[in-house]
């Protein structure tokens, strides 16, 4: 038996090189082996692998632990395409084929739907996939100036630290961020607030064609700003905004802050808005920079398009759609006729999806502001007979909400969006072991390629 350690720094660099087989991955995109009886999360690592590994933080049930080589390989390890892969924790899957990252996705929903919540779908959808680079829309970058390099850095916290990457590209994000990296830390050095802006949030709209005739995506950025800016600031800013052909938000505290900074809008000539669409609904939505939109359009058609078929939605039905947000569902679930009422807890995502469905000319569609982590019984079944839902909640789940189903409010479908397969599976014991639903079909939607991130959608009828 090795001698366990405590984890001072001193103890964390003398801790021994093992040897050990990776028997699968975990929540993290981390390899998982035993040794000794003892979990071992080994970072790098992919099932089947045979590797010597050296552990960084030990705890008493488990340690987490760096690949030291690689003595067997997995046939499904490729070259990771991004130069900074090694030091940017942005992805955590990069080493993993595309197929086998999506396979080992669905597998971890399938272990989450059974181990917590003791449940087995029917039937095992296909998986949604789609482009797996330069898929990234929406983002938020993390700023640091380093005094002694005399440098800034713009870019993802490096793997298990809170310093920044340095990096001046990337694959996952838009080509048109991507490029925007190396001058925004060039940007950055030149202002006199290099100290004060930890971050900056990006948003990327549909291609537009500002000038009448070249078509470029909008793009927004929204730097978080501790103080204010010199004269001298305000003329860079402006400059960078007009070579790079983006717009320039600024924050200075919470969200209520945020505001256009430069080029602003006249009258005469509106800025173009962020949007994006879905071409096979016929839907156009216009979006704030800071509102929640799914990082991934393209995928996002492809899983209304899944949801769709799944919900069945019928002319005249009742049907409704919680965490709205901006009417992402609530609106194609309209376009069948269906009466749909939108619930959502941000106000401000409520008064989006209305000028929404106003723009779109969709009238038999309510929304309403309500707090769904606060659901009861008797709030559930104010809401009327309704005859399916589709939910769509944040990490959290929708525990409440399902725990509020009694005979007087069941509809007979259920269509779960989730983006934590826990979560999901925790809710789907419920509808199954107490609320008498069947888990009728499953899958996982690939909506962040390259990253351990698990979105899925689930089938549940009565």
């Amino acid at each position: 038996m090795r001698k366990r350690r405590n984890k001072s720094a001193a103890d964390m660099a003398l801790a021994p090189v093992l040897t050990t087989t990776i028997e699968s991955l975990d929540q993290e995109g981390r390899g998982v082996a035993h040794v000794e009886g003892k979990t071992i999360f080994i970072e790098g690592a992919l099932p089947t692998e045979r590797v010597t590994f050296q552990s960084f933080r030990i705890k008493p049930s488990y340690e987490v632990a760096r690949v030291v080589e690689i003595l067997k390989q997995s046939n499904l390890r490729v070259t990771p395409q991004c130069p900074h892969y090694v030091v940017c924790g942005g992805c955590k899957l990069q080493h993993l084929d595309f197929t086998g990252q999506v396979a080992n996705k669905q597998g971890l929903l399938e272990s989450d739907l059974w181990h917590i919540g003791k449940v087995k779908p029917s039937n095992m959808l296909p998986p949604i996939y789609g482009p797996i680079w330069g898929y990234r829309h929406k983002a938020r970058l993390s700023v640091r100036y380093v005094e002694k390099k005399q440098r800034v850095l713009v870019g993802f916290n490096e793997k298990a630290t809170r310093y920044v990457a340095d990096m001046n590209s990337c694959e996952v994000l838009t080509p048109a961020v991507s490029a925007l990296i190396a001058p925004l830390q060039e940007l950055i050095m030149l202002v006199s607030l290099r100290e004060k802006i930890p971050q900056i949030e990006l948003a990327v709209g549909e291609n537009v064609a500002w000038d009448g005739v070249n078509q470029e995506p909008v793009i927004v950025l929204i730097f978080r700003i501790m103080d204010a800016l010199s004269a001298q600031d305000e003329v860079l800013f402006k400059a960078f905004a007009d070579e790079h052909t983006v717009q320039i938000w600024t924050q200075t505290k919470g969200p209520d802050t945020i505001k256009p900074f430069y080029p602003l809008g006249t009258p005469e000539k509106e800025l173009p808005p962020l949007k994006y669409s879905l071409p096979e609904f016929g839907l156009t939505y216009p979006f704030k920079p800071n509102e929640f939109t799914q990082v991934n359009p393209q995928i996002n058609q492809v899983m209304l398009r899944r949801a769709m078929q799944l919900l069945n939605p019928q002319a005249g039905e009742k049907i409704a759609d919680f965490f709205c947000g901006i009417g992402n569902f609530t609106l194609p679930i309209a376009r069948s006729g269906a009466q749909v009422l939108g619930l959502e807890g941000l106000a401000n995502l409520v008064e989006r999806a209305q000028e929404s469905a106003q723009l779109n000319q969709i009238n038999h569609v309510t929304f309403g502001v309500a707090d769904l982590f606060k659901m009861t019984p008797e709030a559930l079944t104010g809401l009327g007979q309704l005859d399916k839902w589709l939910i769509d909640p944040p990490r959290d789940g929708a525990f409440e909400l399902i725990k509020s189903l009694d005979a007087s409010n069941s509809p007979k479908t259920i269509v779960y969006v989730s983006c934590n397969p826990a979560t999901l599976a925790r809710d789907a014991g419920v509808l199954v072991n107490e609320k008498g639903y069947t888990l009728k079909s499953a899958g996982v939607i690939n909506m962040f390629p390259h990253t351990s991130h698990v979105e899925s959608i689930a089938l549940f009828e009565l």
